[in-house]
């Protein structure tokens, strides 16, 4: 990481706060959290929001999953693909899309994704346009409101659009995964 660790005698921070964030995580701190404590309200209004899109949307987890690890590999965010990755597994998807996934997008990215079909592809196709190029043309929009509900296709969006965040602050700290 570019900046130190976290600590508490580093920088002391609300017990609360330190445990909100260590429940959220199953009891442990991420490195990506040793880099939030630095910001008393930063971490605090990260793990509020956070929690809210990783465990309270409707919109299916695996396609919002699938959505995270576009972002990550788009990005070259390799913390957040090496956490999300896992969690795209554990919500039904399957490792064949994952690597249709990487060698879509290391062949260019274009016209459509071989090895993944129907709302995968979709999916696929609006995080690497919300990421790469921030606008997503009408077609794929439409394609987008034809297929989600308001909703559903809210939320697949806010998702997105956090996971582009959570890369950029990654990327420029070098947070890097867990060993």
């Amino acid at each position: 990481m570019r900046i130190p660790d976290w600590t508490p005698e580093r920088k002391p921070q609300p017990q609360d706060l330190v445990q909100a964030i260590v429940d959220r995580r199953g009891g442990t701190l991420l490195n990506l959290d040793r880099a939030l404590l630095w910001s008393e309200p930063l971490a605090r209004g990260w793990n509020t929001y956070l929690k809210a899109v990783r465990t309270g949307l409707g919109a299916s987890r695996q396609l919002r999953e699938l959505g995270i690890c576009t972002v990550a590999l788009v990005t070259g965010a390799h913390y957040e693909y090496h956490h999300h990755a896992p969690d795209y597994l554990a919500a039904g998807g399957t490792q064949a899309t994952l690597d249709a996934l990487q060698a879509f997008l290391r062949a260019g990215a274009q016209g459509e994704p071989q090895g993944l079909a129907g709302d995968e592809a979709l999916v696929a196709r609006y995080a690497l346009q919300m990421t790469r190029d921030v606008k997503v043309d009408d077609a794929l929009f439409a394609a987008m409101q034809e297929r989600f509900p308001t909703p559903e296709l809210v939320e697949i969006t806010a998702t997105i659009a956090t996971y582009n965040m959570v890369a950029r602050f990654l990327v420029a700290l070098g947070v890097a995964p867990e060993e």
